[in-house]
């Protein structure tokens, strides 16, 4: 669980509004339920992501739009792509997935 603790995390939709506020919330449910402090928790469109991205932890972001993220990887930021951007067990079980939490 303390892994996430203190870490910097984004969520992106297309248009940085529905979608990704409805991501946040879900994202909060996650944490909250595992006991996990976040440095900081965003939602922005996928454009403003793209340039952000690297001064973030981890992004979330739907599938549809992961190509946009290319290469920010390769900074160090974990990059998630979701099915089912609201999904709280979906985003859980990514973390799992990729180690991120117990």
């Amino acid at each position: 669980m303390a892994k996430l603790d203190g870490k910097r995390v984004l969520a992106c939709c297309a248009n940085g509004a529905g979608s990704s506020l409805m991501m946040e919330n879900a994202i909060k449910k996650v944490m909250d339920r595992n006991g996990i402090k976040l440095a900081e928790l965003r939602h922005a469109p996928v454009a403003e992501g793209k340039s952000a991205a690297r001064n973030y932890d981890i992004v979330m972001v739907a599938k549809t739009f992961v190509k946009t993220f290319d290469g920010v990887e390769n900074d160090g930021t974990v990059l998630i792509p979701l099915k089912n951007v609201m999904s709280d067990k979906e985003i859980e079980a990514a973390l799992k997935e990729r180690d991120l939490l117990d």
